[in-house]
């Protein structure tokens, strides 16, 4: 491995890509190219991509990859098999575990799997019967970002959403609506971030709170019945390993008063400056530059321990 003390390590940021997330991804990736770049061990370049092929990737001469996307393609698999092919150290989940983690309908196996309470679902074909009863959320099994959400209250609802979603998307997923306090954790390397609680202005969490409005709060490491955190935090770490996430993630959670339900985890979390993830490991003392640079680096050090183990077994 080079010595980042007397040579830059180089670091290609990915953004955009093919996905509904494109304009999140490009924000994503914006604040974590600028956040390294506070750190003179790095020498960033930033690359907006669709969908690079092996060559294409191997052509931005880096020593590691920061592929800064959110989506079936970016998040779920495709893009880190390519990654993978050119065996070149990126920062995330490896094609297997991303590709689960952006399955809803897989997501909520690992979770049964590993007993973490999560709500009733069911996968809805184009033809079959919904098992679950309205009030009910129908939403796309592999996208993020609360793209597609519908909440369905009656059986019109129900069929309005099915058919227009069907139009673009193959697979859909019905899930028991639960209400309450919408609460998130961080995982950072192996380690559960402190609770976050969301409390939208108006209506629910959805794209619109995310990303476009300034009117949502988040509440680090709220008021919640005893116990209860760490809760969150067992079963989003129990999630990542059924799983086997890496790096980095967020697992996210609805609580209705009697049980905190698993709802998705994230692979690839948002970055931006309404995101999650930096607002918790900044709640613990970690700013973006460090945050950034301590993913940089796991991914360099598995990848050399990789080799390592390769040159022992020769």
């Amino acid at each position: 491995m080079m010595n980042p003390s007397t040579t830059p390590i180089r670091v290609a940021v990915l953004m955009g890509g093919p996905d509904p997330e494109h304009d999140v991804s490009l924000a994503s990736g914006r604040q974590v190219a600028m956040a390294l770049r506070e750190d003179s061990s790095f020498a960033v370049s930033e690359h907006t991509i669709d969908r690079p092929d092996e060559e294409e990737l191997l052509e931005l001469g880096a020593d590691v990859i920061f592929p800064v996307l959110h989506g079936p393609y970016g998040e779920g698999g495709p893009l880190q098999k390519t990654l993978e092919a050119i065996d070149i150290p990126f920062v995330g989940s490896d094609s297997r575990a991303a590709a689960m983690g952006m399955d809803k309908c897989e997501t909520k196996k690992r979770c049964l799997a590993s007993r973490i309470p999560t709500l009733e679902w069911t996968e809805l074909a184009s033809d079959s019967t919904c098992t679950i009863e309205c009030p009910l959320v129908v939403k796309p099994v592999d996208e993020g970002s609360s793209i597609g959400v519908r909440i369905c209250r009656d059986e019109s609802e129900l069929r309005e959403a099915r058919e227009t979603l069907q139009k673009t998307h193959a697979r859909l997923m019905a899930e028991r609506l639960a209400t309450g306090r919408e609460l998130t954790v961080g995982i950072i390397t192996n380690e559960a971030l402190p609770v976050i609680e969301i409390v939208p202005k108006t209506g629910s969490y959805d794209y619109e709170a995310k990303y476009q409005r300034d009117d949502t709060d988040y509440i680090l490491d709220p008021t919640l019945p005893t116990g209860l955190k760490e809760q969150c935090q067992r079963h989003a770490l129990a999630l990542w390993n059924q799983i086997g996430a890496r790096d980095v993630a967020r697992v996210d959670f609805i609580f209705d008063g009697a049980e905190c339900w698993v709802l998705e985890i994230n692979t690839m979390p948002g970055f931006t400056e309404h995101s999650l993830v930096p607002k918790a490991a900044s709640h613990t003392g970690m700013n973006m530059t460090t945050l950034c640079g301590s993913l940089v680096r796991a991914a360099l050090e598995r990848h050399d321990r990789i080799d390592a183990n390769k040159l022992a077994r020769s």
